[in-house]
């Protein structure tokens, strides 16, 4: 089962929940937002616990 991430949308602001396959390392990918529809990059590591971690940005920002 993919672990859950609750990030905020960098347009609208509303929560939203990623699943993140951290089995694939270090990744950035493209998704769309749950709520307002507008791409967000979505940049997944995993710590040295082998805790994902995610930030979201908007597709100009990143």
């Amino acid at each position: 089962m993919l672990p859950s991430v609750e990030a905020h949308c960098p347009y609208c602001g509303e929560p939203i929940e990623l699943l993140v396959d951290d089995s694939a390392g270090d990744q950035r990918y493209i998704e769309d937002c749950q709520v307002c529809c507008r791409p967000i990059v979505v940049a997944v590591s995993v710590d040295e616990d082998g805790e994902p971690r995610v930030d979201v940005f908007a597709e100009n920002e990143a």
